[in-house]
């Protein structure tokens, strides 16, 4: 009534006054709770003149019987609400609250319900409580004092932070306030099991410390308590403080911590140079660079003393000399509070590095073990690191740019040394330095060349000559003119270098042989390495295309995997072009067409063409040029992309090519016609595959109604399963991309009108269920209506005796990521959670069929079944899986090893993740388990072992009965042939014999 208008609260106060004025405590209580239930709901509908009287009424109330004292406040809780409520009122209630009621002695609920009311009034009448002065904030801590319920710490905890944060009147009442809330520090809480409310420790630590890191008052309370924690030996009280401490910092100045700082870096020091915790050093670090850094930044007074100054001066006091040390024990925990200091900002970098560099360049000299010298290139490698920090060397200030010659001779020296760990550290070093500005002189440059061409082309180690090649690729984007005129003409100079002259004997003719292949090989990669700016780029993408014309020319056995090797150096420098728009068109227009016109030319006929080009034909070859075709195009603006595939679907369409290089063919190119002199060049659609399936989908694709037919047909009719395959990719990924509406209906009904008839009988069934298999993940990934009649097909086919096992295979292929096509890096369009749409859809209707199905083909099920569930996110299976653990019980029976391992593989995350209902069924499991640890295959063995190790996270009670049995079917795969597979019988075992151990 009170809704509807019919009825005014006033009148419901009169119409309740029987019950309001009554004797008996519990009908008052009733009463009351009433009315606030019905102001709960109504509060905002009430008049000025209404709240006024109702707040009146409510305030005497709280001096009633405690048995009314909860319903009175969830009244005043909905006033708190109104927007009408008259000016004064708020601390009206607020006085009445602190007056009359003892909070901490009511129950959970009306003590979050006294919070509220203070809540609401601080968000809408803060000028109002403001005008209380300190009176306000002891009237909380009154309230607040001895709450230990989490959920109303986290409000008490929320209302402290707002007094301090809007400014409130602490008064006199700074030390009570800190007293009520760092009683909780460190937050000493595990929330129960199955925790309705899921209130988290964490959550409680990070609103206590938004308290006591919020203001400069709480300094001279706070910094002693922290102090006291952190020489405690609980490891969360010293992580609470540490991270407490780093959280003060922020807002502290020289005046908080002048008093304490000796204590601070006393109880620093002892943890990380005692700590086993990585943790706790971590913390202790961070604590360390953010007092630094509270300290550089106070502004000082003239009369004032610098406090950083002294601070550091104790650091490098207590840290420096054990650099010296001939043990050299403490010399990682000093390096590493030094460079904690020294990050905090450049004024601690320049006072720390003045007094350290000079005494690592010395100790790195006096040390001759490669090991020592390694670790001291390591700490001064730290150092360096820092001062990319700050930016550019500054010539007034730095030390580093005063010290620059004798640390450019031990980076430099460090390179030429035998041990590969000292060379590692000392190409990170020579990274480092080249990448600050104006430090390595132009001398230098040309030295750091030599040594990475050295270290690149003629280090035995392979991390070595790997991580020269990866610092020439950092360092090439800053220095492009030195690496462009001094590295790259060098590379290509050894890579056209001949092969060694027959004139020795047949072994020694061989080895060097094959050391020229191998230099080779890394000047491949080295080229490739360093091709990261534009201007490079230029210079040795021509380099890397022209070796491919000279190996698809050469007569050798190996030409195949050469010309592998380069195709796999392009890719990698067209995946470094991807960011930048003009490299990245440079590349495309320079090396797509080549590569076209050179497959192109070993395509034709064999009486118009030698042999060895044939090579570039070769599956392994095309499939290497796919990733480099693809990667050039897929980063292409549309405008640029459009002007593209303008040349090359006409090239297959047309046979135009005219925009190839070096275009004159002894005959035309014509992929789609028929006969068997074509078939070279039709394994060419591989190629034009890569290209318009990595096309953005705005492009516009010429004559593709035409191109999606001749793709149909190819797919459906070529003999060659490479071709057929490819052909069946690029008609999906075409497909996929393709806007809705009739063309996209018709093209969708031709392709099942091809396949029906083919799926049925004839030659050409794994033909046309690899279409169809690709033709549904395409319709699958955009939620395309047809792609559930398509999967119906699929599970129709699992029955078929011929097709069953590779339709089963094939949902390996659905589920899957695809590396070529139909993926969002070629931008497919792939809608998010396809695969839980299709466990959805699918699922039951391959349960229900292995149910029906004869036993001939119910394996087809089961490793479809497996397949669908090993590629669904985990927490979506552990929901799922008490349904399904029947069936997955029952694959482990199945003589398919596909099935098998499949299976095992989708046991063992949820063996870890959804212990409790896999405890169930631990008879069966173990059994499983240990039966499949003696299959022929390795694989299955591997993975039965790994899921008998995972049954150790099921529950001890559950496992104790089977630790005897297990273990003495486990000591048979320790002597298993297979080197990993004892690895794993080891680590299983052992986790087994631990089972039921003290303190596990």
């Amino acid at each position: 009534g009170v809704k509807d208008g019919r009825w005014t609260v006033l009148q419901l106060v009169e119409a309740l006054g029987f019950c309001l004025e009554n004797t008996d405590p519990r009908m008052r209580g009733r009463g009351i709770q009433l009315l606030s239930q019905v102001l709960l709901q109504c509060y905002s509908l009430l008049q000025e003149k209404e709240v006024l009287h109702l707040v009146l009424f409510y305030e005497s109330r709280l001096q009633d019987n405690h048995l009314v004292i909860p319903s009175v406040l969830q009244g005043l809780r909905a006033l708190s609400m109104c927007e009408v409520l008259p000016p004064g009122l708020a601390v009206s209630v607020l006085k009445a609250i602190f007056q009359e009621v003892h909070v901490q002695s009511l129950l959970q609920l009306d003590r979050h319900t006294v919070y509220s009311i203070i809540t609401n009034f601080m968000s809408t009448r803060e000028e109002e409580l403001k005008g209380l002065g300190a009176n306000f904030t002891f009237g909380f801590i009154q309230v607040m004092d001895g709450e230990k319920d989490p959920r109303n710490l986290l409000v008490a905890f929320q209302i402290v932070h707002d007094l301090i944060a809007k400014d409130y009147a602490l008064g006199p009442f700074v030390e009570e306030l800190f007293e009520v809330t760092s009683c909780y520090f460190p937050v000493d809480f595990t929330p129960p099991p199955n925790d309705p409310h899921g209130i988290q420790r964490e959550d409680l630590i990070l609103s206590l410390r938004a308290i006591l890191a919020s203001t400069t008052q709480f300094a001279e309370f706070l910094l002693p308590l922290l102090i006291e924690k952190l020489d405690s030996e609980l490891q969360t009280a010293k992580l609470d403080s540490l991270q407490t401490l780093t959280a003060c910092c922020a807002i502290y100045g020289q005046k908080e911590l002048q008093e304490f700082l000796p204590s601070l870096w006393s109880s620093l020091r002892r943890e990380v140079f005692q700590t086993a915790s990585e943790k706790i050093e971590t913390e202790c670090l961070a604590a360390l660079r953010a007092l630094s850094a509270c300290l550089s930044r106070s502004v000082l007074s003239s009369d004032s003393e610098d406090l950083l100054d002294s601070f550091l001066s104790s650091i490098l006091q207590d840290c420096r000399h054990h650099l010296c040390e001939p043990d050299m024990k403490l010399v990682w925990p000093s390096a590493k509070l030094l460079q904690a200091a020294a990050g905090a900002s450049l004024r601690t970098y320049h006072c720390i590095t003045h007094s350290v560099l000079p005494l690592l360049l010395e100790q790195y000299t006096k040390h001759t073990q490669s090991s020592q010298r390694r670790t001291i290139l390591e700490m001064l490698l730290g150092f360096l690191e820092l001062q990319q920090k700050w930016g550019n060397v500054e010539e007034d200030e730095s030390t580093l740019l005063s010290l620059q010659a004798p640390v450019c001779s031990v980076v430099f020296s460090a390179l030429l040394d035998p041990s590969v760990q000292l060379q590692l550290v000392g190409i990170k070093a020579l990274t480092v330095l080249g990448s600050l500005q104006g430090f390595l002189s132009s001398s230098n440059l040309e030295l750091v060349v030599d040594h990475l061409i050295r270290l690149a082309l003629h280090e035995e180690d392979s991390q070595s000559s790997e991580a020269a090649m990866k610092a020439a690729g950092s360092l090439a984007p800053t220095y492009p003119k030195v690496f462009s005129g001094h590295m790259v003409p060098r590379l290509e100079k050894e890579l056209q270098s001949g092969p060694p002259l027959r004139c020795v004997s047949s072994s020694e003719w061989e080895e060097s042989n094959h050391n020229h292949h191998s230099l080779q090989q890394r000047c491949l990669q080295a080229l490739a390495a360093v091709s990261t700016h534009t201007s490079i780029v230029r210079e040795t993408v021509p380099i890397l295309l022209q070796h491919l014309q000279k190996v698809q020319k050469g007569t050798e056995a190996r030409n195949t995997q050469d010309m592998i090797s380069v195709c796999q150096n392009l890719h990698r420098v067209a995946l470094q072009c991807q960011q930048d728009a003009e490299g990245c068109w440079y590349f495309h227009q320079t090396v797509v067409p080549c590569l076209l016109a050179m497959a192109v030319q070993a395509a034709m006929p064999e009486s118009t063409h030698t042999l060895p080009g044939k090579a570039l034909l070769e599956e392994e070859v095309l499939a290497a040029m796919i990733p480099v075709i693809s990667a050039a195009t897929t980063h292409l603006s549309s405008e640029l992309a459009a002007q593209s595939v303008s040349h090359v679907v006409p090239l297959f369409l047309d046979g135009d090519v005219s925009f190839l290089p070096q275009n004159s063919f002894p005959c035309s190119f014509q992929p789609f016609r028929d006969g068997e002199c074509l078939e070279a060049q039709r394994r060419l659609v591989a190629l034009l595959m890569a290209f318009v399936c990595s096309l953005p989908r705005d492009v516009a694709i010429p004559q593709q109604e035409w191109l999606l037919r001749e793709l149909l047909a190819l797919s459906c009719s070529c003999n060659c399963p490479f071709t057929a395959t490819t052909a069946a990719k690029c008609f999906a990924g075409l497909v996929n991309k393709h806007p809705a509406g009739q063309q996209l209906d018709e093209i969708l009904q031709l392709a099942v009108n091809r396949m029906e008839p083919s799926l049925a009988e004839g030659p050409r069934r794994t033909q046309a269920l690899t279409l169809l298999l690709w033709v549904t993940k395409a319709l699958v990934l955009r939620y395309h209506p047809m792609s559930s009649c398509l999967t119906d097909k699929l599970l129709g086919l699992l029955d078929d005796t011929e097709l069953g096992t590779a339709t089963a295979d094939g949902f390996s292929l659905l589920m899957a990521e695809s590396p070529d096509v139909l993926h969002k890096g070629c931008h497919a369009d792939v809608r998010i959670m396809f695969r839980q749409r299709f466990f959805t859809d699918n699922v039951p209707k391959l349960v229900r069929g292995f149910h029906g199905a004869g036993p001939d083909v119910k394996a087809n099920y089961l490793k479809g079944l497996s397949h669908v569930l090993n590629h669904l996110p985990k927490p979506v299976l552990v929901t799922e899986l008490p349904t399904l653990l029947s069936l997955l019980l029952e694959a482990l029976s199945c003589s398919d090893r596909v099935v098998q391992l499949s299976t095992l593989n989708c046991l063992h995350p949820l063996l870890l993740e959804a212990p409790q209902i896999m405890s169930l069924h631990v008879d069966t499991l173990v059994t499983k388990f240990l039966n499949l640890t003696s299959s022929p295959t390795m694989a299955v063995r591997i993975a039965a072992l790994r899921c008998a190790h995972a049954l150790t996270s099921l529950p001890t009670t559950v496992l104790l009965p089977y630790k005897g049995r297990v273990i003495r079917a486990l000591a048979k795969p320790l002597d298993d042939k297979k080197r990993l597979v004892r690895k794993e019988a080891v680590a299983a075992r052992g986790e087994w014999f631990l089972l039921g151990s003290p303190g596990r």
